[in-house]
């Protein structure tokens, strides 16, 4: 744990973890001095749409499904407007956190919205000329976000928690999607170094997505421990993986496949793991996070900017 509040930052590829290939040399990079393991999400429901999709998963990674689930029934409802459900703001939720998604899909921006995040886009963000971003700048530009400039760490900051939504075909400066997070996750890494002063209170988290589950999906990406199965005689004495669990209940829509595969670095703070790529595979047979919830995953982030009480051991 740092001696002071870190300030986060989340890159999420929706939906590009399965254009993952060894080109991706700075996330394997990352992956290789991070801590790696997934977030398990619930089964999508019967006949989602892409942008449904897209906001329901980012309600779970911030933990507002409830929110998510009461405001898309208002939509269709004939609820008065005084009677709607008004769901608590980010700050409300975890100790007055300035937090902001930076995201091009309008119905997220939309949710966001709704949630008490400052919505911003990329031209928001930084200057662009022919809708091009630099991601050197971009780099330069999220750390202003969150008061680092120049390497040093400012007094003041906007924001606690930034969050970059990169959707899959969206493409920046020529750089389609992946690549784009890529090349970006190189000059963030590159600007907090092991020495410098952001280093140590830049709490970096790189997630990647599946998308759309596919029928060969449950096999090709599985998170189920099968050793009950393959020990059937003493499965009994298999306790419940925590991630399957809430309140001391189990929860009931566990999806054991297509995982959000999750990064997280802050130096000489977040323990190295034995992960030496950004793949399922390395992540499964040595990331050291294992599984949790993705509805966990915020108040673990939130913790580090001492802005939540510690969730799990």
């Amino acid at each position: 744990m740092a001696d002071k509040p870190s300030r986060g930052l989340v890159l999420y590829g929706d939906g590009l973890a399965r254009s993952i290939d060894p080109s991706h040399t700075h996330l394997h990079s990352f992956a290789s001095r991070a801590c790696c393991g997934f977030l398990a999400l619930p089964h999508s429901p019967p006949s989602e749409t892409e942008d449904a999709r897209i906001v329901r998963e980012f309600a779970e990674l911030v933990d507002a499904s409830e929110a998510y689930l009461a405001l898309n029934g208002e939509e269709s409802s004939d609820t008065q407007p005084e009677e709607k459900h008004v769901a608590a703001t980010i700050s409300e939720r975890f100790m007055g956190m300035k937090a902001a998604v930076i995201t091009e899909n309008l119905r997220l921006k939309s949710f966001c919205h709704k949630l008490g995040f400052t919505v911003l886009e990329l031209n928001e963000v930084i200057s662009s000329i022919n809708n091009q971003v630099d991601s050197s700048a971009l780099a330069s530009e999220l750390f202003k976000l969150m008061g680092f400039q120049e390497g040093k760490i400012l007094e003041s900051n906007q924001f606690d928690l930034v969050i970059l939504h990169v959707g899959a075909g969206q493409t920046t400066n020529c750089l389609k999607d992946l690549d784009h997070v890529n090349r970006l996750v190189g000059n963030l890494v590159q600007m907090a170094h092991p020495g410098m002063e952001v280093g140590s209170r830049l709490h970096m988290s790189v997630l990647l997505g599946y998308g759309a589950v596919r029928e060969a999906d449950d096999s090709a990406f599985s998170i189920h421990d099968s050793r009950q199965e393959n020990n059937s005689k003493l499965s009994l004495i298999f306790p419940r993986q925590s991630y399957t669990m809430k309140e001391a209940k189990p929860r009931p829509n566990v999806r054991q496949h297509c995982p959000m595969l999750v990064a997280q670095w802050q130096n000489a703070v977040t323990r190295k793991d034995m992960a030496e790529a950004y793949s399922y595979k390395d992540f499964k047979e040595h990331g050291a996070n294992l599984v949790i919830p993705t509805d966990r995953f915020l108040h673990e982030v939130a913790f580090k900017l001492w802005k939540a009480p510690k969730y799990g051991a």
